[in-house]
């Protein structure tokens, strides 16, 4: 993609991060042509190359995890605990137009690579880092994998499953994945405002952030009051017209008829076209009223 033909052809990338949410990002840039320099430690490289290999992933003797993540960059082994890796990555962070870090913010003090000592080696940088639970804090310096910070901290763990089913996994890196194109975002916001400005800035998140961010509409129907049916229960639920349903044929199918223009196509679908003009479901008011099933609430019980 380094060719001169891409938006970001040109852009100079220091992807220091490892496993997913932090280097994705710069995967984003690497496609659409910044030229990315990943840096790993000497010996195994980042962890993330085996995840190919680590049920429950899908095991391949492809390592397709690492091309997802890491196509399209170049790479160095330096070891950033070593006095002699210093002077390297000084000419780097010179060199870069972007810097992308995941560790802790007390591995990145011991490292040396915090915004604060970076900046003033290269005042048009931009510094972009990911954490699991903030920079600041009690939990600063936990790590933080998706499963753990995205999924299972926000609350989406518990309320993506049916009444009476256990928790389950979520497909690797749903979370990461996300964070990663939050990251992405905020790289481009910093660049466009270094466009004419001509200053470095420092852009952040976290995996819990952006959790938090996917389960928003439950985060904010809690705060302002919002009345919570119980756990969900396909054969009983909240919105008849929002649910998976079993075929005679052992499949499944995710039922979305939500809105009134929606309604003719799917009263024909399942030989009902009388239910097109019944009063009812008539306009989105009664469409969503009469899709309810009646449940028991902690005001009815």
């Amino acid at each position: 993609m380094i060719d001169g033909n891409h938006i970001f052809s040109g852009l100079k990338v220091l992807d220091l991060a490892s496993f997913i949410a932090g280097p994705a990002a710069t995967t984003i840039l690497a496609d659409f042509g910044a030229d990315v320099v990943k840096v790993e430690p000497p010996g195994t490289g980042d962890p993330y190359r085996f995840f190919s290999a680590t049920p429950p992933n899908p095991v391949s003797n492809f390592n397709y995890a690492w091309q997802l993540t890491n196509r399209n960059k170049r790479s160095i082994a330096l070891d950033l605990k070593s006095g002699g890796a210093k002077e390297v990555l000084l000419r780097l962070v010179r060199w870069a137009d972007v810097v992308v870090v995941n560790f802790p913010p007390r591995v990145k003090a011991s490292l040396g690579v915090t915004y604060e000592a970076l900046a003033p080696l290269n005042p048009r940088l931009i510094y972009a880092d990911v954490t699991g639970y903030g920079s600041e804090g009690p939990e600063a310096d936990t790590p933080g994998f998706d499963v753990t910070a995205f999924w299972a901290r926000t609350g989406l763990m518990q309320v993506t499953h049916d009444a009476g089913s256990p928790p389950t996994l979520p497909i690797p890196g749903i979370g990461d994945h996300a964070t990663a194109t939050t990251l992405y975002a905020a790289i481009v916001t910093a660049l466009y405002a270094r466009a004419s400005s001509g200053k470095g800035s420092h852009v952040s998140t976290s995996l819990i952030a952006n959790g938090i961010w996917a389960a928003g509409t439950w985060v904010e129907g809690g705060l302002n009051g919002g009345h919570f049916f119980p756990q969900h229960n396909r054969k009983s639920p909240p919105n008849a017209l929002l649910n998976p349903y079993q075929t005679s044929d052992n499949r499944w199918i995710l039922l979305v008829a939500a809105q009134r223009k929606d309604w003719p196509g799917f009263a024909k679908a399942i030989g009902m076209p009388q239910l097109i003009d019944d009063p009812r479901f008539s306009d989105e008011h009664g469409l969503a009223a009469n899709a309810v099933f009646p449940v028991s609430t902690p005001e009815t019980d």
